[in-house]
């Protein structure tokens, strides 16, 4: 067992024994948590659905020195987020349903609603976490209530609205490479009927990985940023029966993509190779190499690396009480463009290059690597793309009628209209055995996508008796999707192309699809309320247009547009939401099995190194998740949560194509077909599918002169994952570990803080994806960071 591994279990160990000596002293209890996850407020312990909240102090804490989205990943049962694009292009995972799909439109089984208009491309997902309100993750399918539908769950995001009283914050924090963390608010009336809440927030970080390729050395070259976003908002409310709030927001971000490294996935424990070794001479082992210990604030890069990500949106919010019955509008605007380079194989030279310039130009040999250990494994090829959204447009709009009261009857009804316009490029800058020392597009593909949606939906609520809530929840959906999917240029030789030109190819898909749910919740008590919840969710029909690479069958594959038809899930859950302790524990607890008709899946890289959309025939998950909060005394609070997730992909005759170059150790049956491995995945579980998550948080302060000494520690984990369909040594991680400690003084009625914070503060290193067409390509967790922050609010 590793050091992280023992001193986690220590200190989880260490932390009970200090909770259970002070179960006996005086506490004060639990506030009530209230959540929108029903379209209203309403209790968290009243609700059918499995619902964890991030709020307050907690959601400040995790993202402590200014980390993206990525850090909720594993702070919440059943969730799991990674990203190959970096600080934008979040994937999300709930129960182990979600989508590796790294194209620009890859269409996503877990939905992000921010402010109540539903982001659905995954570049708008990565959008900066700040001054909210709360962040609620509702696990399972969701859309009798929500505009876009959803089968595997949702993230919301709620900001702080403007109020009729002034309020204001501002933060600042300084950390390890430099990094500077600025987020700020202030609102508050500016007549009896206007309020307004603006907000902003500013992360930068230097470069702090040094490039050690030859000929390409520098230090500081990579993994800094600068971000700006902000947030605008408008509330009018001239009577007690009109409510209109509106929102502009925006986000600007300058820094380094994602930042590959060749040939350090090898199948340890951490998944990490140890050493890492240049060749001199590709073509003769005896000319010599350099070894080097892995090391995370190096890398070994011979290609450009940039991101540009630019965003507005805008959402008006309007809403009218008759009586009876109130009249919910939200209408909302998203725009977005993003330019991202990267040198995908992640090391420096390749075989063919070192060929082509030995044997064919009679040029003296060029360095290659690195590869893994003291047989190094070479990269074939280079890998160096631009993937750009040059526009994206997406337009909702969503009217909602809801009963008002305390009846036993409530109701909602609703109508939900989405369209979105995305256009995307694929750039390919080819191989210097072409055009040795030139820097110019040899490739290039677009894709362009629309989508037109409509929907019905809606719900009622009904109190049979005093103990006893009914719920049900009926949706239609229609939806259209086409995509052309061109490529006009390919400069390159046939092997290391893209193929040729390709005319353009157009498919259109649609389907209309019934979704439902039926849910009880039973109160046995005042503090115990026990629920059921059946629903039936989907996924509209997907399309992959990514005509890339050549087939390295020498077959066309890849350069079909592939269709994933419409699958369909139903899942079943129940459990228990209870209050303990007089007040100072809330522990639910809640089981889930569920199957998938037709899912959705998407084939990855592998040697044709293309996107392919499959369905397999029935997919099956089942599991468990456990949240408690226990405020053990006035001094002492603990929350933690743990999930189970089994998922298993049911369908014998289901293959995709394994690594390129066979250079991975595939554990599934295969055969090889034209130097191809075609690999059965019958039996495996979902990619980055954790089977176990664990989560837990400690509090402790103490009274110090006019104010608090606090200390905070956050821990997570997860088990381990596999990056692909088909399953290898290489492509996983099995552990991942992070705690974050922070510890400080607060005084002036908790409005002044002065802390220390450090994030992955045992130096975990995991590898969190890979890169499987090429050579054994990963990438890893955040590093470790530390830092001090000032917090005030008036």
């Amino acid at each position: 067992m590793s050091r992280t591994k023992i001193f986690f279990m220590n200190t989880i160990a260490a932390t009970a024994m200090i909770a259970s000596s002070a179960i006996a002293q005086e506490g004060g209890g639990l506030d009530e948590i209230t959540v929108t996850a029903t379209r209203q407020s309403e209790n968290l312990q009243d609700i059918p659905v499995s619902v964890a909240v991030v709020s307050g102090e907690k959601l400040d804490v995790l993202g402590s020195g200014g980390l993206d989205v990525r850090f909720l990943s594993a702070r919440i049962p059943s969730l799991q987020i990674e990203s190959s694009f970096g600080r934008t292009f979040p994937r999300f995972y709930i129960r182990g349903l979600g989508n590796t799909d790294f194209d620009l439109n890859a269409s996503q089984p877990v939905s992000l609603v921010f402010d109540d208009v539903i982001l659905e491309n995954p570049i708008l997902k990565g959008f900066p976490v700040f001054d909210l309100e709360r962040i609620e993750v509702l696990r399972g399918p969701q859309g009798t209530l929500f505009g876009r539908n959803t089968p595997a769950g949702i993230v919301k995001f709620d900001s702080k609205k403007p109020t009729d009283e002034f309020d204001a914050y501002g933060q600042v924090s300084y950390g390890r490479f430099n990094a500077v963390n600025w987020e700020g608010a202030i609102g508050g009336p500016i007549s009896d009927t206007l309020s307004v809440r603006v907000s902003t927030l500013f992360q930068r970080r230097d470069d702090f990985v040094d490039n050690l390729a030859p000929g390409f050395e520098q230090e500081d070259a990579l993994e800094g940023f600068n971000e700006f976003a902000g947030r605008a908002q408008v509330l009018w409310e001239p009577n007690d029966r009109l409510s209109v709030l509106g929102n502009a927001h925006g986000r600007r971000l300058r820094g380094t993509a994602r930042l590959f490294r060749a040939n350090i996935a090898t199948g340890d424990s951490d998944g990490v190779a140890d050493t890492l070794t240049i060749q001199n001479d590709p073509l003769d082992p005896t000319a010599g190499s350099q070894t080097f210990d892995f090391d995370r604030q190096q890398a070994f890069v011979d290609g450009v690396n940039f991101q540009e990500v630019n965003e507005f949106g805008a959402i008006l919010n309007a809403s009218y009480d008759f009586g009876p019955v109130t009249l919910t509008s939200i209408s909302g605007y998203e725009s977005a463009e993003i330019f991202t380079r990267g040198d995908i194989d992640g090391g420096t030279g390749d075989f063919f290059e070192a060929d082509f310039l030995q044997n064919v130009l009679g040029l003296p040999p060029t360095p290659i690597g690195p590869g893994a250990g003291v047989n190094p494994l070479i990269i074939p090829f280079r890998a160096d793309t631009q993937d750009n959204i040059p526009s994206l447009n997406q337009l909702t709009q969503e009217f909602r009628l809801a009963s008002n009261g305390d009846g036993r009857f409530n109701w909602q009804t609703g109508f939900f209209y989405f369209y979105e316009e995305v256009d995307i490029e694929t750039i390919d800058f080819g191989d210097e055995a072409v055009a040795p020392g030139e820097d110019t597009p040899q490739a290039l593909s677009t894709q362009t996508q629309i989508t037109n949606s409509w929907a019905l939906f809606g719900s009622v609520d009904i109190d049979v008796t005093d103990r006893l809530n009914l719920r049900g929840g009926v949706r239609y959906t229609d939806e259209e999707k086409s995509l052309s999917a061109f490529r006009p240029i390919d400069g390159r030789p046939g092997f290391l192309g893209f193929g040729g030109p390709f005319t353009p190819q157009q498919v259109d898909t649609e389907d209309g699809v019934v979704s439902w749910d039926v849910s009880a919740t039973y109160a046995l008590d005042q503090d115990t309320n026990l629920y059921a919840r059946i629903a039936r969710g989907f996924r509209a029909p997907s399309i992959q247009g990514r005509i890339a690479f050549f087939a390295f069958d020498g077959t066309n594959a890849a350069n079909s547009v592939t269709v994933g038809d419409t699958e369909t899930n139903i899942s079943f859950e129940g459990g228990i939401k209870s209050t303990l302790a007089g007040g100072r524990a809330r522990l639910n607890l809640g089981g889930f099995y569920y199957t998938i008709d037709n899912q959705q899946l998407t084939a990855v890289g592998g040697t044709q190194n293309f996107n392919s959309l499959l369905n397999a025939d029935e997919t099956v998950g089942y599991g468990f998740e456990f949240d408690l909060d226990w405020q053990v005394n006035d001094n002492l609070l603990v929350t933690a949560g743990t999930s189970y997730n089994f998922t298993e992909i049911r369908d014998p005759g289901l293959t995709t194509a394994g690594c390129g170059f066979l250079q991975c150790t595939i554990t599934d049956p295969f055969t090889v077909v034209g130097g191809v491995p075609i690999v059965n995945i019958d039996g495996n579980r979902l990619p980055q599918a954790p089977r176990w998550i664990a989560n837990w948080t400690a509090r402790y302060g103490v009274p110090f002169r006019d104010g608090e000494l606090f200390v905070f520690t956050d821990w997570a984990l997860r088990t381990r994952v596999n990056f692909f369909l088909y399953e290898s040594l290489e492509f996983q991680d099995d552990f991942l570990i992070e705690g974050g400690l922070r510890a400080g003084y607060v005084w002036a009625d908790g409005k002044r803080e002065l802390a220390a914070f450090g994030r992955n503060i045992t130096n975990d290193l995991s590898l969190t994806g890979a890169i499987d067409f090429n050579n054994l390509t990963g990438f890893i967790n955040e590093p470790p960071t530390w830092g001090v922050e000032f917090r005030t609010s008036f």
